[in-house]
């Protein structure tokens, strides 16, 4: 009786989104993700430097998607891999300036995995938003070691990481690892597979390594290997790529040794044949166009093929595929990962017509082809890189012109150029004229999109402030609306920007905002330097700042010292040499605000513009007092 109870009761429970509790035997998932590896940067691609054995061993015994899509970005992908939407629709279109933040309430693998039972974790790049409601912690996942935004050594990343003995999020805390990036994420993904075991519960792992993405850090005995290699290739007399060429792909064969490493370790722990294992990368290649591209045009953040055409290997033992070896033909997207396994899972969801991919799952048996008359869409809104503050209709506003549709062998372009990659591979002849049907029915398809998302492309997302799980709440310039402040470097040499947050506030209260232009772990002065900045240096600025200013948008504000709705304990104040930080108590109500801050320059009237003698706070703190 006592058991039936228990059944009963484990069965009846759900979560917020409602998934079911089921207590079945699941197949365990891993999906690994790197980041700007590219098509060509396999062996079994035809790379004619690098020696990947793991992954090529990895796809001979997987079914290979030929023809597989995601978006020329590395954040939107990671958006509409974890949702299986698109990111007009999850509002993940950008890799920064305010468009990074992953739609909070919808839910993602993390989410659905943990609601039928699975221990999920995420180990490496997050890039879906830093603060609360976006972090891994708040998106279903149990275990996470994960660092924020798109690379190691971006503003908001622990300040003077440089993959090698860094300081990572773990579980919502700051702890610091031994060690290189890649085998850390690797690493601490066996220990939570072995916990999971141990556990007797099945385990979804999100591996998504921050290599071979820049600053271009190898370890030492790949960088050796692949100096060799290429001094051994055809292009051994060009020194301007080696220096370069040689570090990217050393990362990519760590890499490759990691993955040897897990199958290894999988195959110890005998849970290999029960283990879903997918691999893809994020976006095109950043070097491929330099010395190979594997037949393509373009790279990372273009839309021909070289942007956005990616490796998809996935392999399941006890799965039954009947496709293993081979590459599969027709158009897939990476939507499509996440209905895939919801139907090789058996994982219950609300609303699985939400998912805009398709399963995959008939494909990979054997019992069904992907149709050939199949449509895609890319999408994702451009880098505002020349913007220095914030205008209406920018680059990072969603436009319908910025896709490409992908129908057989036509890519239409931002609606004015036209591929036949079959008798174009390299997309070097522009049909468009020459093709006005081809181009009406997939002009025809862009407007059925762009009818489904428009109402929720551009809908901006809010860090919430004052609120229990996050107090104090750090904000970053990577989150500033519409401008585009990612690298520590531009933090360094003191990048003349400016934009605001979008803020929710939780609860009404009296709150501090705390200015600072470097981070809180730096200990430095506003107006000088740090004294460390990590195992590698960069050039830094000191910038004659004397004065800082806050404004909360919406509110009027009239002259310093007046009382205003906010109660403002000082609308500007004066910055001295000693200052590591510029304190202003805000009462706060309850809903959205826009927060602007200032520091203000001075640097003499003929050296600059007067706009320029304005830059923001580049890191804000936020504590909810009372």
């Amino acid at each position: 009786m006592k058991n039936l109870i228990l059944v009963i009761l484990t069965l009846s429970v759900t979560n917020i989104f409602g998934f079911d509790q089921i207590s079945e035997k699941k197949p365990n998932v891993i999906v690994i993700m790197t980041d700007d590896q590219g098509y060509p940067e396999l062996s079994m691609h035809g790379n004619p430097i690098l020696k990947t054995p793991n992954l090529d061993k990895l796809g001979k015994s997987s079914v290979q998607f030929k023809n597989f899509h995601v978006t020329p970005m590395c954040a939107p992908t990671r958006g509409e891999l974890l949702t299986g939407l698109d990111n007009a629709v999850n509002q993940l279109s950008n890799v920064s300036s305010g468009r990074s933040l992953l739609k909070s309430g919808i839910p993602t693998m993390g989410n659905i995995f943990g609601s039928n039972g699975y221990s999920t974790g995420i180990f490496g790049k997050w890039h879906m938003g830093s603060n609360y409601p976006y972090r891994p912690q708040d998106r279903g996942f149990d275990e996470s070691v994960w660092f924020p935004s798109s690379h190691i050594g971006s503003v908001s990343d622990f300040w003077g990481n440089d993959y090698f003995d860094d300081t990572y999020w773990h579980n919502g805390k700051k702890q610091k690892y031994e060690g290189y990036c890649t085998d850390i994420f690797f690493n601490e993904s066996k220990r939570f597979i072995q916990e999971s075991i141990d556990q007797e519960k099945p385990f979804f792992a999100y591996i998504a390594t921050n290599t071979p993405h820049g600053p271009l850090y190898p370890k030492q005995e790949d960088y050796e290997v692949l100096e060799k290699l290429f001094d051994k290739s055809k292009f051994a007399n060009q020194k301007e790529l080696k220096s370069v060429l040689v570090k990217y792909l050393a990362m990519i064969r760590n890499i490759d040794s990691n993955l040897g490493d897990l199958t290894n370790f999988l195959q110890t722990k005998g849970v290999i044949d029960d283990t879903i294992i997918i691999f893809l990368t994020d976006n095109g290649s950043t070097m491929g166009k330099s010395y190979f591209n594997a037949g393509m045009r373009g790279m990372k953040t273009e839309l021909w093929e070289g942007g956005h055409r990616v490796p998809l290997f996935i392999k399941w033992e006890k799965g039954n595929f009947k496709e293993v070896g081979k590459e599969v033909e027709g158009l897939c997207k990476v939507t499509d990962i996440l209905p895939t396994l919801v139907e090789l899972c058996g994982l219950k969801i609300t609303n699985e017509s939400s998912l805009k991919g398709i399963s995959l799952a008939s494909t990979l048996h054997g019992n069904e082809e992907i149709s050939k008359d199949r449509k895609l869409i890319i999408n994702y809104s451009r880098m505002p890189n020349f913007i220095s503050y914030p205008i209406p209709h920018g680059q990072t506003i969603l436009k319908k012109e910025g896709a490409v549709v992908l129908w057989k062998d036509w890519r239409l372009l931002e609606s004015r150029e036209l591929y036949n990659l079959k008798n174009d591979p390299n997309q070097q002849l522009n049909v468009y004229d020459e093709n006005p049907r081809i181009v009406q029915i997939l002009d025809n398809e862009l407007d059925r999109w762009w009818d489904s998302v428009k109402d929720d492309a551009n809908e901006v997302q809010r860090i919430i402030i004052g609120s229990a799980h996050e107090n104090p709440t750090k904000l970053t310039a990577i989150d500033w609306l519409d401008v585009f402040v990612d690298q520590q470097q531009q933090i360094s040499y003191g990048a003349r920007k400016n934009s605001y947050w979008c803020l929710e506030v939780e609860n009404t209260g009296k709150y501090e905002i705390e200015l600072r232009r470097w981070p809180k772990e730096t200990n430095a002065t506003i107006t000088g330097v740090p004294s460390t900045l990590g195992g590698r240096k960069v050039k830094t600025h000191a910038l004659p700042i004397t004065k800082a200013s806050i404004y909360i948008g919406g509110v009027e504000l009239r002259s310093i010292g007046d009382k205003n709705p906010y109660g403002f304990e000082g609308l500007t104040k004066k910055v001295d040499p000693d200052d590591t930080a510029i304190k202003f108590n805000v009462n706060l109500e309850k809903g959205p605000i826009y927060l602007h801050t200032f520091f203000h320059l001075d640097e003499g009237s003929s050296k600059r513009r007067s706009d320029q003698n304005l830059i923001g706070a580049y890191y804000v703190y936020i504590k909810k007092l009372t």
